[in-house]
C-alpha cells in the first residue's frame, strides 16, 4: 500500500522543477501510534489492541492497521472479568525502538497489566466508582428504610380499623 502526501514547497523561479508528490509507504512513514481499533457489533463492542501509522495519513480503519498486538473485551463475562490479552514482545519493540505513540485507553491497559505504571485516570475512576457505589447503597437504604416505615403505617392503621368491639 502507497499513499500520496502533497508537499507544499513554493515556485521562486519558473525554470525549477518542483515535485509536488511522494510516495510513501505508511509501515516506515512517521510516527507510528498504538490504539484501539473497535471490532464487533452493536451493544457488544469488541476492541483489537493495534498499531497505526502515522495519523497524516488517515483515520483509522480496518485497512490502516500495521499489526495487531492484542485484543480487549470490555464486557465483564460470567466471572465479572474484562479479558485483555497483549503480546508485550511486539508492545516493545513498537514503543522502543519504533518510538510510537500510544493512545490514553491503551495507556490505562498497560499500566494495570503492569508493563508501565498505572495511570493517573485509572485512579480518578476507580475513586468515581466508589463514591458512585456508596451513592447506590445510601438510596438501597433509605429505599428500605422508606418501605419499612410503610409497611410499619399500614400494619398500625389495619390494627386499629380491625379492633373495634362490636
Amino acid at each position: 500500500m502507497v499513499f500520496l502526501l502533497f508537499s507544499d514547497f513554493a515556485v521562486y523561479e519558473p525554470h525549477q522543477v518542483l515535485e509536488m508528490r511522494k510516495l510513501v509507504i505508511p509501515k516506515y512513514f512517521g510516527r507510528p501510534s498504538i490504539g484501539l481499533a473497535l471490532f464487533g457489533c452493536t451493544n457488544r463492542p469488541f476492541y483489537h489492541v493495534c498499531v497505526f501509522p502515522d495519523r497524516a495519513l488517515g483515520r483509522r480503519y480496518e485497512g490502516n492497521i500495521l499489526e495487531q498486538v492484542g485484543t480487549f473485551d470490555p464486557l465483564p463475562n460470567q466471572k465479572n472479568e474484562k479479558l485483555v490479552a497483549l503480546n508485550f514482545g511486539r508492545l516493545k519493540y513498537w514503543i522502543g525502538e519504533r518510538n510510537a505513540h500510544i493512545s490514553v485507553p491503551v495507556l490505562e491497559l498497560l499500566g494495570l497489566s503492569g508493563l508501565f505504571p498505572i495511570h493517573p485516570k485509572s485512579f480518578i475512576r476507580a475513586k468515581d466508582n466508589r463514591a458512585l457505589i456508596a451513592d447506590q447503597q445510601l438510596k438501597a437504604v433509605a429505599e428500605a428504610a422508606d418501605a419499612e416505615k410503610l409497611n410499619e403505617e399500614q400494619v398500625s392503621s389495619g390494627a386499629t380499623s380491625t379492633s373495634h368491639p362490636q
